[in-house]
């Protein structure tokens, strides 16, 4: 999924969502998005990364899309700064660390 000012969110797996809030909505939210077991939170990643495990993870993932969509627009990152990779190509997503269970 994009918007006009680049990718919003894309899937790593049939769960796995990256959804990336830019760095103010995820200093804003950090609190809220750390103290859920479904999201993974990597400090000085503009991206989160959402494991869908139950319905309520997908009512989740909604309203997520709809802060990455409103902080796109609304609080663009004053530095302007070129947007990171995802937290899967950091090697912090929630696929590497089931791969690294087997």
């Amino acid at each position: 999924m994009r918007s006009a000012q680049g990718e919003i969110a894309h899937f790593h797996s049939e769960r796995d969502v990256d959804l990336r809030l830019t760095d103010r909505a995820v200093r804003r939210f950090a609190k809220d998005l750390r103290g859920s077991d479904a999201i993974r939170v990597v400090p000085g990643s503009q991206w989160v990364t959402l494991r869908l495990d139950a319905a309520s993870d997908v009512d989740l993932l909604l309203t997520l899309v709809s802060v990455a969509l409103q902080a796109q627009q609304t609080w663009p990152d004053p530095a302007d700064r070129a947007v990171v990779g995802c937290n899967d190509q950091r090697g912090a997503g929630f696929v590497k660390a089931d791969l690294g269970g087997l």
